[in-house]
């Protein structure tokens, strides 16, 4: 393919408008499936995608946007996307967010002719590897991993020239037991950067001794009970709750977090001292340090392109301290600009494991996941979804069996206000919004009075 680096100098030369962003992703993915212990199919795919911002200034503070993506690979068809996105910035509305572009501060102009980051089918050797000796086993196993590296190269009319490559991997394996009436279900998943840290073997244990556990069957009802949120399921919940922390909507009193005159910034949640925040450096969880998006929206702008991403703690010490603020945003209501984060890290808890924590319940449930997660009231962040693949009764101590499945009727913030204990946060791969977000860390939770709303029988 042309170099995307070339591609982003071809289309900045080509520009018109009074001002221009450019911005080009490769991908390289690699996918590898499994189904009833056989692999079924795999193979591996390059795409490119990019887009041209064109703008046109009306003042320093006023102008009119048009963005136009392709997915073309000719360097032919370049000057046809920059007249187009020129087209489209000329009949525009004057944007909301109109700020004037950054200058360049600290740019990857030693990186951006290198090649991007690739990755192919073998990077998968390992896990099949040791998927084969769950395969001879007498459970059936189902399962999917995904490897992707997405190379971004941002250039602006001002100068701005930045690049980037994310890996992003992850792993489910569902193991199955039984027929009919009888057939168990249990899930594992991990998110991982390359797969040399995938303890698969560690998976299969896992899912061995949860299909264990179904051997003996409970029927319960609805109700209120004492809930231990596996880290997966704890980081489901708060992504919802990250991606409804925009500035403006709360500003406006359209979401949780609005009250009267103003934000709920500064509100004490716990007295656990619980910080969930967004770091692009964070130990494994690594995400692109700056800003490159196509098009505005609440919480980015096509103006803020080349943005510094930094740590933001969203909740710290158990109080509410930030929300997203675009520059424009930030600068209407005399907020600090802050980038939404593409990871999302909840720490403050104790050491325990969640196997502790098992040992220290009287009587109460164990999750394994969430999933068909859905808002119901946004002015409260009143969430509906379900259980699956595996809920289990702890008594004394001791996981002693299998229950139904259950609708469940949450918010994520009261979740935090009732949290009764939080163990040792661990990187952890959630399971609704896997295919959005995988880069997690997340403690096990004790929810004294997780709502049970209504038993579901989905398995």
């Amino acid at each position: 393919m042309f170099p995307a680096g070339a591609v982003v100098e071809r289309a900045l030369a080509a520009s018109r408008a009074d001002e221009a962003i450019v911005i080009v992703t490769d991908a390289h993915e690699a996918s590898l499936r499994w189904a009833g212990n056989s692999m079924t199919t795999n193979g591996s795919s390059v795409s490119r995608e990019w887009a041209v911002v064109s703008v046109f200034r009306d003042g320093p503070n006023a102008a009119r946007v048009g963005s136009v993506s392709s997915t073309s690979v000719d360097p032919a068809d370049i000057e046809a996307v920059v007249r187009a996105g020129e087209d489209a910035a000329r009949t525009a509305t004057p944007a909301r967010d109109a700020m004037p572009l950054l200058e360049p501060t600290d740019d990857d102009t030693t990186t951006w002719d290198r090649a991007p980051g690739a990755t192919e089918i073998e990077v998968f050797a390992g896990l099949a590897s040791d998927l084969s000796t769950g395969f001879d086993g007498a459970d059936r196993l189902y399962g999917f991993a995904h490897h992707q590296v997405h190379t971004t190269w941002l250039g602006t009319s001002t100068g701005i020239r930045r690049r980037f490559s994310q890996p992003t991997g992850s792993v489910e394996i569902n193991a199955k037991r039984g027929a009919g009436a009888d057939l168990a279900s249990a899930w594992a998943g991990v998110g991982t950067a390359d797969f040399t840290d995938v303890d698969t073997p560690g998976l299969l244990a896992t899912l061995s001794q949860r299909l264990d556990w179904a051997r003996r069957r409970v029927e319960l009802p609805a109700g209120r009970y004492e809930t231990l949120l596996p880290p997966s399921a704890v980081a489901d919940l708060m992504i919802y709750l990250a991606w409804s922390m925009g500035g403006r909507g709360a500003h406006e009193g359209h979401s949780a977090f609005s009250r009267a005159g103003g934000t709920r910034i500064g509100e004490r949640l716990t007295d656990i001292p619980l910080t969930l925040y967004s770091d692009p450096s964070a130990s494994g969880l690594e995400y692109r340090p700056f800003v490159a998006t196509p098009s505005s929206s609440e919480s980015l702008s096509v103006f803020d392109n080349g943005l510094p991403a930094r740590r933001v703690d969203w909740i710290g010490d158990g109080v509410i301290e930030s929300l997203v603020y675009p520059r424009a945003t930030a600068a209407e209501f005399g907020a600090t600009a802050t980038v939404p984060g593409e990871n999302l890290l909840l720490t403050g808890g104790s050491t325990a494991s969640l196997a502790d924590m098992i040992a220290r319940t009287e009587r109460g449930l164990l999750l394994t996941c969430l999933w068909y997660i859905r808002e119901v009231d946004p002015a409260t962040l009143l969430l509906t979804g379900l259980t699956r693949d595996g809920v289990y009764l702890v008594e004394d101590g001791a996981v002693t069996g299998a229950v139904n499945n259950f609708r469940f009727n949450e918010s994520p913030l009261d979740l935090l206000r009732r949290v009764a204990e939080a163990g040792a946060t661990e990187i952890t791969l959630p399971r609704e919004w896997k295919d959005w977000f995988t880069r997690t860390a997340m403690p096990p939770l004790r929810i004294p009075d997780f709502h049970m709303s209504s038993v579901s029988r989905a398995t």
